[in-house]
């Protein structure tokens, strides 16, 4: 959420910055700054009237001492008329209060200065690209073919039992599954990074923290008997670990990684383009996450890009990295960088991380903050990505991978497998 005092001293630099999301924002600031205005007006009316109640209170113990109840009588009728009066500002300011959060809540975060110009991402800005892609033998198919060929997806049994996009993994591919899961955990904790389980449902308020509400509400599974909210990434319960902290400066930076499924409705999704794997109703994931001091943000934002290349380097997928325009960026984020594999079978490539930086947006909802030197609280930055999505990697390995003899497994997940091919 965008910080009230930044938007009514930077007005026109809001709107323009939120232009390059395509988005025209002058009604809605002018509504936010107006709305801010009345509740800061109220707000002075009501202290003053408080004030004053106050100050009464004295001068009718002061009369009462000295033994004038006539004039301590005529003092308690104002107090009483200036209660009526505050409860009715307080209620007031109550609803002004909750006008003013709604208007905010449907403000996106401010694209940095680098992001580039774009409606589509068609538009998204190619920046990197590493590895080769391979030549295929004669016949090679899609992930959706070999994995019924080797038996290892069964996405008909998972229709069965739940639904489509919800797969079931059997025998070597339940076990590479398992494996990516192990190396991207062992990969990040060895990058500095504290491996955490947490609760696979998340309540309202933690969904708001990081803006999935009221954003996305319509693409997470919901609970209406309890009020909870299956997660859509470890990003939420993560995150909402912080929710309502209060770190010192040299806490910074704080390193988080967790394995978690993730469940995502994905409404409207059909076509080719999301057959197999390539798009899940639940999908497993490693994620990152870090609370950073705002000097470091960006550096930090680099070297989680990095982090990520190394992981793909290591697992010999060619690869490209989009820094998003302004179009496709997500609600939330202020710089995004997706990652991308090249299914050489599919002849496309396949989105397999986002690796982003919020700033202040997230830490702004959770009220996550840091206590500078002067002894001051600051707001932190909050930065997440994926190390690494799993149903698009494995759709990659599966794919680019394959043989005549079988699909070969990449080196560094041997030790994890146990096998060296899939056959």
């Amino acid at each position: 959420m965008l910080q009230i005092t930044f938007i009514r001293e930077n007005q026109e630099q809001v709107i323009k910055a939120l232009a390059k999301r395509n988005m025209d924002a002058t009604s809605v600031v002018e509504e936010v700054v107006q709305l801010d205005e009345k509740r800061r007006s109220t707000q002075v009316e009501l202290d003053n009237i408080l004030a004053e109640s106050n100050k009464l209170s004295k001068d009718i113990g002061g009369l009462m001492k000295s033994g004038e109840k006539s004039k301590a009588a005529i003092l308690k009728e104002k107090t009483v008329l200036l209660k009526e009066k505050s409860k009715k500002l307080a209620e007031e300011a109550d609803v002004i209060a909750a006008e003013l959060l709604e208007k905010l809540y449907t403000l996106p975060n401010l694209p940095a200065d680098i992001v580039p110009v774009g409606k589509t991402p068609e538009e998204n800005l190619n920046v990197f690209e590493e590895g080769e892609i391979p030549v295929l033998h004669e016949g090679a198919q899609p992930h959706w073919e070999l994995v019924k060929k080797y038996d290892i997806i069964d996405f008909e049994l998972g229709v069965k039992i739940t639904g489509a996009g919800f797969p079931v993994y059997k025998g070597k591919g339940a076990r590479l599954q398992r494996a990516l899961i192990n190396y991207f955990l062992d990969k990040n904790t060895a990058a500095g990074y504290n491996e955490v389980q947490v609760p696979h449902f998340v309540n309202e308020a933690s969904a708001y923290g990081t803006g999935q509400l009221p954003d996305k509400e319509g693409q997470m599974y919901h609970d209406a008997t309890d009020d909870l909210y299956l997660i859509p990434t470890a990003e939420v319960p993560v995150t909402n670990l912080f929710r309502d902290v209060i770190l010192s400066e040299s806490e910074l930076p704080v390193l988080t990684t967790a394995y978690t499924p993730c469940f995502r409705r994905e409404a409207g999704s059909y076509g080719a383009h999301v057959r197999g794997l390539n798009r899940l109703h639940q999908f497993d994931k490693v994620e990152i996450v870090r609370v950073e001091h705002p000097d470091n943000s960006y550096k930090a934002l680099d070297g989680m890009v990095e982090h990520v290349k190394e992981i793909l380097n290591e697992l010999k997928l060619p690869y490209r990295i989009l820094r998003l325009c302004g179009g496709d960026m997500g609600f939330t984020s202020a710089l995004t960088y997706d990652f991308e594999v090249f299914s050489t079978a599919q002849d496309r490539w396949l989105e397999i991380s986002s690796v982003s930086n919020f700033e202040t947006f997230q830490a702004n909802r959770l009220k996550l903050r840091f206590k500078d030197k002067e002894g001051k609280n600051q707001l932190a930055h909050t930065l997440n990505g994926s190390a690494l999505a799993l149903p698009r990697v494995l759709a990659g390995i599966l794919e680019n991978y394959q043989t005549p003899e079988g699909i070969v497994i990449p080196d560094v997940l041997r030790p994890y497998c146990g096998f060296d091919i899939i056959d």
